[in-house]
């Protein structure tokens, strides 16, 4: 344990947890192990909870305007760790990634557009577009013999140009097929959405969530690409902050800046929660050793449920993970004729996000764990989808 020091793992249990306690609700079962919903069972770092208390010890929670030093601490983050230079006069808040792509939808596209997305992906993606009443336009990714994705970029300009796509939502690093895509890949797809006049909504909330070896590029410092890009981000994912309920958008198009804030004054929306501003300006400023031991924890977890499945479910893939803590696992070999919920709720005891969420009737034998969670309860995972075996010796 002691190079994950900073880390503390929490039983989470009775804490009104949305992972652990609507099992029942969400699975029809209570007794599972839950490895789905992507937050951590592990504590924020210590420097979010003095924050915190600090603000709840002067006991006054009234309106709050977004302090100038959360906006120079996100500033300096992106600068560190990404390279990339924000404009504060670029940054927008809002209450959430999801949220944000819903009112990006509708402000740049009318009723039955087509909007484009590459499965298997965040799922609220779909949502997001079925909800607005706009049309989805899906241009799979491509997976080969050992489980790594790749977008199809001959099909995706094809399909764009039949579809009349007028955006497209960018997942980058890519949920749940855990691809940190290269400079070469995101110039190549943000040029054919240049050329063919597609905006790009592009989704990097997990954006810190990077394996050692990899290295994440943000979109926007890619080339030149301003008049169509919209970046969204988030403390959320990166330092367990998902309550606090915020988000920013970056969009350095003074056109794309003016319809978005005609958007947010239209439905009348909050710039998020002055919890939030508060947590994410700490962990900004004093979490980065924090995430050094998260990332090395996420992956050593991921090399657990890979070797342990290889040992015991030889023909499961396991996607190689490049980024984000969610691995992806194709059980096509034991699943086919077998249904798939059913099986892991009630022999394995599993709750996890199945692959059918993630695009329909394609991915029905995968599954989406989440790695951010103590190496016992990846082993735990390991040992119940062992208990497959049981049902291929009847």
């Amino acid at each position: 344990m002691e190079k994950y020091n900073l880390l503390t793992y929490k039983e989470r249990k009775g804490s009104n947890s949305v992972k652990w306690d609507t099992l029942e609700e969400k699975f029809g079962k209570e007794d599972l192990l839950a490895a789905w919903v992507a937050d951590m069972d592990i504590e924020a770092p210590e420097c979010v909870k003095n924050a915190l208390q600090n603000y709840v010890n002067y006991n006054v929670y009234g309106y709050y305007a977004v302090p100038a030093s959360f906006t120079e601490s996100f500033i300096d983050w992106m600068k560190e760790h990404h390279g990339y230079e924000v404009n504060p006069l670029w940054i927008r808040y809002t209450p959430g990634v999801v949220p944000a792509i819903y009112w990006i939808i509708q402000m740049l596209t009318e009723i039955e557009d087509s909007v484009a997305i590459m499965s298997p992906v965040y799922y609220p993606f779909a949502n997001a577009i079925r909800d607005t009443s706009r049309t989805l336009v899906d241009v799979p990714l491509q997976k080969d013999e050992l489980g790594r994705y790749q977008m199809d970029l001959e099909a995706f300009e094809e399909t764009i140009q039949r579809k009349d796509v007028k955006v497209f939502i960018l997942c980058s690093p890519h949920n749940p097929a855990g691809r940190v895509w290269s400079e070469e890949e995101l110039r190549s797809v943000l040029d054919i959405c240049r050329k063919n006049g597609v905006y790009v909504i592009s989704d990097e909330i997990h954006h810190d969530l990077i394996m050692p070896g990899q290295k994440h590029v943000t979109a926007a410092t890619v080339g030149d690409y301003d008049s169509i890009l919209i970046t969204l981000t988030s403390a959320s994912k990166t330092f367990n902050l998902a309550a606090c309920q915020n988000a920013m958008a970056i969009i350095p198009n003074d056109a794309l800046r003016a319809k978005f804030d005609a958007m947010t004054r239209k439905i009348k929306v909050q710039n998020g929660s002055s919890f939030g501003y508060i947590a994410y300006e700490a962990a900004f400023r004093e979490g980065s050793e924090w995430l050094a031991q998260l990332n090395q924890l996420i992956y050593d977890n991921y090399q657990i449920l890979q070797k342990g499945l290889k040992q015991k479910l030889p023909e499961a893939v396991v996607s190689p993970l490049e980024g984000t803590y969610l691995a992806w696992v194709d059980l096509g070999a034991y699943l086919e004729d077998l249904d798939t919920e059913r099986t892991l709720r009630d022999v394995c005891n599993l709750a996890v996000d199945l692959g059918e969420w993630f695009g329909r009737n394609k991915y029905e034998n995968f599954i989406r764990v989440n790695l951010a969670t103590s190496p016992d309860n990846v082993r735990q995972m390991v040992a119940r989808l062992d208990r497959i075996n049981r049902l291929m010796e009847r």
